[in-house]
């Protein structure tokens, strides 16, 4: 029985070795920031939208270190159809709506032509009618920010973070499945 019992166990051994390896793949593999997680800075240019914020066109900074630990909506797109500009434009009217509260938020835009990301962010702006809420490209405009492992199927990807720290993102696959109410109902539980 004793010969038996070794192979089981060592057999045993090795699926549970094998189980636990695919366990840490997958959570390596995940992509994006998570509740709890703290957000890092990422350099940007700004392109179009706040109009008073301080921030020139053209300028490069970090919106997320000039907000500090204010709350903020941090949207991540890589398409700019679908119901981005109603997303920016609920977005921008939260900021307004909430400036007791200090809420903001920025739109990155990222993609492979940068230039040609300079025309669409002013559209962005423009079509959305942000005046609160600056439209910007990532200085890593191809994958955004690396520190927000932004995952590279993600159409619009969203961050909401408070106190420095995520508090809840959302990504959607394609710019017309964007939950545009799901969205504005996490801002508003954030600040409340």
């Amino acid at each position: 029985m004793s010969r038996l019992m070794l192979p089981l166990a060592v057999f045993g051994l090795l699926v549970c070795s094998v189980v636990s390896a695919e366990e840490q793949t997958k959570k390596k593999a995940a992509k994006g920031l998570k509740a709890g997680d703290s957000i890092g800075a990422f350099y940007v240019t700004k392109v179009a939208g706040a109009e008073d914020d301080g921030v020139e066109q053209g300028e490069q900074l970090c919106y997320r270190c000039k907000y500090g630990s204010r709350p903020m909506v941090m949207v991540f797109a890589r398409d700019t159809g679908g119901k981005l500009n109603e997303l920016v434009k609920e977005i921008d009217a939260a900021v307004k709506a909430n400036e007791d509260a200090e809420l903001k938020g920025f739109v990155t835009l990222m993609g492979e032509d940068a230039s040609a990301l300079k025309e669409t962010a002013a559209k962005v702006a423009q079509t959305s009618g942000a005046t609160s809420v600056p439209v910007v490209i990532a200085k890593d405009n191809v994958t955004g920010p690396s520190n927000y492992k932004i995952d590279e199927k993600a159409a619009i990807t969203v961050v909401l973070a408070n106190d420095s720290k995520v508090v809840a993102a959302r990504k959607f696959n394609t710019a017309e499945k964007v939950n545009v109410a799901g969205v504005m109902k996490v801002v508003n539980k954030m600040l409340n």
